[in-house]
């Protein structure tokens, strides 16, 4: 179980702006660009410990340092692909923000989802938004973003998915 006294997840650097939306009508003409980047956040062992806690995923891949050094192709430990996925509420609101209020948002699934490279402990990730669709729901609206996760200093990705969520104005 983790600790409920331990110390906040680092913050990133806020080194990049964040992209303000006035509203959906807006967010509408920006579908087919990439809309925002979010900062760079390091992905730490104490990071990846606290999820595998979280998700009860201690696969030695991502927990054992000193076997990794020994026997994984990866000589460090990786963070969890799902450790990346998680990530995204974080590191996107850092990217983009829809200055129009809604009563309330939700995950509403994912369409695509590749971990093409696994994320060493201690690289540094940023989050890459580009805008695929925004449809009108019952009650509000469906966004659905192409978000693709980059590593420092490598060419192939970490992480690429299409993701929905849905913002509504009333009951959905």
């Amino acid at each position: 179980m983790a600790d409920r006294d331990a110390p906040p997840l680092e913050a990133p650097t806020g080194t990049m702006p964040t992209r303000q939306v006035a509203d959906i009508e807006e967010l509408k003409t920006l579908v087919g660009q990439e809309v925002g980047v979010s900062d760079w956040t390091e992905i730490t062992q104490d990071r990846i410990d606290r999820f595998a806690d979280a998700t009860d995923d201690h696969q030695w891949i991502h927990v054992d340092v000193e076997r990794c050094a020994r026997e994984s192709p990866f000589g460090a430990p990786i963070a969890h692909g799902y450790l990346t996925l998680s990530l995204f509420p974080f590191l996107n609101s850092q990217a983009v923000r829809l200055n129009q209020r809604f009563k309330m948002g939700v995950n509403y699934g994912i369409n695509r989802l590749r971990f093409p490279n696994p994320v060493p402990v201690g690289a540094r990730i940023r989050n890459h938004l580009e805008l695929v669709s925004v449809e009108e729901v019952k009650g509000g609206y469906q966004v659905t973003w192409k978000v693709t996760v980059e590593i420092e200093g490598e060419e192939k990705p970490a992480c690429v998915a299409e993701v929905v969520y849905r913002s509504y104005t009333g009951q959905p």
